[in-house]
């Protein structure tokens, strides 16, 4: 390498040095403005774009100047993502009130309806013919089965509407556990397992049966049971015996047998978010018409009537 490679190698660097210099002395002087300064900050002469790309901040400013390029290239894509997006947002909002409307509109329907109902304004629903509703199921969330108040309510609004044989049901059994303080709010109510012959159901007493899954799974387990049982004695008493086939009236006869059939309800009030039967046993609910009354909290007398009137007139047919 001789002596004018080196000196202009020298030369090179030196002019890095400078023009690195001068812009840290501009960029401070910038600085100095932005914080209230009122001196002006020149720019110095021998800054131009070439010193600062060959200054050791070029590539800060390559990649400043790049996202400059890249927003101005994307900027109407950019503003067309914007406005389909504010367009859904627009369009989900309306839809959003709409059926917020409908729902509010048929809430109020539905309070103006129950208050007329229970106010006795309308007579067809003052004498409710409760000769189709021999037996009643109430089927309660076991979250608002809690509210023992509520359910007590229930309770004393059947009883002067005149229902004699209610079922009350919920899947973890919470209403069994609050027996006691139901029966202490309700003397004019009796268990089923309680009824005999000698206490007879009067006009003001009520027949109450407190269900849960429990009893459904120990019932089944029994009948399969006895089931089993009598197989193998018919089995052993006969020495040619064909396949044996369980059915579901075998069932049926076999929870009848051990008492644990009880009565199928002609119609269940289900209270509760869930439109289901909540796990009722279903070898109960064969002619049953289930009917959704939603939360418990927010029950009305008059939807309450309405739905049992409803059911006065339905006409069933039952197949062989």
């Amino acid at each position: 390498m001789n002596w004018r490679s080196k000196s202009k190698q020298r030369s090179d660097g030196e002019k890095q040095n400078t023009a690195g210099d001068n812009y840290l002395k501009w960029r401070k002087q910038a600085q100095l403005l932005r914080r209230g300064s009122r001196r002006t900050v020149p720019v110095p002469s021998s800054l131009n774009v070439d010193d600062i790309l060959s200054s050791p901040f070029s590539d800060v400013v390559r990649w400043i100047r790049s996202m400059g390029s890249t927003n101005k290239m994307r900027g109407p894509n950019c503003w067309t993502a914007r406005v389909g997006s504010f367009g859904l947002q627009l369009i989900w909002h309306f839809i959003h009130f709409i059926i917020s409307t409908c729902y509010f509109v048929l809430g109020l329907a539905d309070a103006v309806d129950s208050y007329v109902i229970s106010s006795g304004l309308l007579k067809k629903y003052n004498d409710l013919n409760l000769g189709k509703l021999r037996y009643l199921a109430i089927g309660v969330d076991s979250d608002e089965a809690r509210q023992t108040s509520k359910v007590i309510k229930l309770l004393q609004w059947l009883s002067d509407i005149g229902m004699k044989h209610v079922c009350l049901y919920d899947e973890e059994g919470v209403l069994k556990k609050s027996k006691d303080a139901i029966l202490e709010k309700l003397s004019h109510v009796r268990l089923f397992e309680e009824t005999d012959e000698k206490l007879p159901l009067d006009k003001k007493n009520m027949n109450l049966e407190l269900a849960s899954p429990s009893d459904g799974k120990e019932a089944v387990a029994k009948a399969a049971n006895l089931l089993f049982t009598k197989h193998l004695e018919l089995k052993s008493a006969t020495e040619d015996q064909g396949e044996n086939v369980f059915t579901e009236a075998n069932m049926s006869e076999a929870l009848r047998a051990l008492g644990c059939s009880g009565p199928e309800p002609d119609l269940l009030l289900v209270y509760g978010p869930a439109r289901c039967h909540l796990g009722f046993p279903p070898w109960r609910l064969r002619y049953t018409e289930i009917v959704h009354m939603g939360p418990l909290k927010s029950m009305k007398h008059g939807s309450l009537m309405k739905a049992i009137y409803k059911f006065t007139l339905v006409h069933q047919n039952y197949g062989k």
